[in-house]
């Protein structure tokens, strides 16, 4: 075997070793989901997974990893190989986190690469159907004549529905008596039984709730009226111009993953946000689809960290 002949296998070696790590995806994809099985951001990992599969030909695996503020899940992608088999469902707990935590096992920014926004939820500003507050300035004037009366429901100090709460208070002027609970179930018991006179919560959980007239919106929190909730004013439309709050979900790898992955992902993201049993599943749950470009899943998420950021002060909640 002459020495030509020897390099010339041996180039083609390297040249097939180089094409197959290239290949993207060469394997399974593996999406880490935040949160536990059966809720609304769950839903929607399995439903864009799916989708997802068929345009990469390969299968998307949801995994649960629940944990506070998002961060079992996010470490594991975090510090996982750069080589986009391994992603994250991103949500805007993940910018909440910065300011709820004294330290990261992970910078949120640097270490983590946002591929694409998957949509928005709006919450919703709920009473019991038996309320007296018809309207959302209804609800304002009263608390406004009676500070820190007005008992408000939330789940867990820190999240999305709990901050969106405290910032209502600044932009309204007004002082509520905040109540958290452990997760939206708690906390729609309590709205009906009348241990609470108001929530604040995700309008996906509770549009059964809403349509069957057993508990009222006043308000949405976007700056859009709610698919699913036509009549529902937005806070802004209520009256408070300077109130728009959405939770958010979005799609991440570990920050480093080559650019031409990044956009194989990005492509199949976009794909299934707009597959049409896709946004029918969505939709349904009071989900606005809307994929972006890494550089604007990017921007959200460093909007939401100084945001967010700035609500927890001025909360004067204390770094865990």
């Amino acid at each position: 075997m002459t020495k030509t002949f020897m390099s010339g296998l041996l180039l083609a070696a390297a040249a097939l070793a180089a094409s197959a790590q290239e290949r993207f995806p060469a394997k399974p994809i593996t999406l880490i989901v935040p949160f536990a099985p059966g809720g609304i951001a769950d839903v929607t990992a399995r439903a864009v997974a799916e989708a997802m599969g068929k345009t990469l030909g390969q299968t998307v695996v949801v995994d649960n990893r629940p944990s506070a503020g998002s961060i079992v899940a996010s470490q594991a992608v975090a510090s996982a190989r750069p080589d986009g088999h391994t992603l994250l469902l991103m949500t805007n707990a993940n910018a909440v986190s910065v300011g709820l935590f004294k330290k990261l096992p992970y910078d949120t920014l640097k270490d983590l690469q946002p591929i694409s926004t998957l949509g928005t939820f709006d919450l919703g500003i709920v009473v019991p159907a038996s309320s007296p507050f018809k309207t959302l300035p209804e609800l304002l004037r009263h608390a406004k004549a009676h500070p820190g009366e007005l008992k408000t429901g939330t789940i867990a100090v820190g999240s999305t529905q709990h901050l969106s709460a405290k910032l209502f208070e600044t932009v309204a002027g007004i002082s509520l008596l905040t109540v958290p609970y452990k997760g939206s179930p708690a906390v729609l018991m309590a709205l009906r039984s009348g241990e609470i006179e108001v929530a604040m919560e995700i309008v996906g959980p509770m549009l059964s709730q809403l349509q069957s007239g057993q508990i009222r919106a006043l308000a949405v929190t976007g700056a859009q009226r709610n698919a699913a909730l036509p009549d529902v004013p937005t806070v802004q439309q209520a009256g408070l111009p300077a109130y728009d709050v959405t939770s958010w979900n979005a799609i991440a790898a570990p920050a480093g993953t080559p650019p031409a992955t990044v956009d194989a992902l990005q492509r199949a993201i976009a794909g299934a946000v707009a597959d049409p049993s896709v946004r029918t599943r969505l939709e349904g749950l009071g989900m606005r689809l809307q994929a972006s470009t890494p550089a604007q899943a990017r921007e959200l998420l460093a909007r939401d960290v100084q945001r967010w950021g700035a609500v927890i002060r001025d909360a004067k909640i204390q770094p865990e």
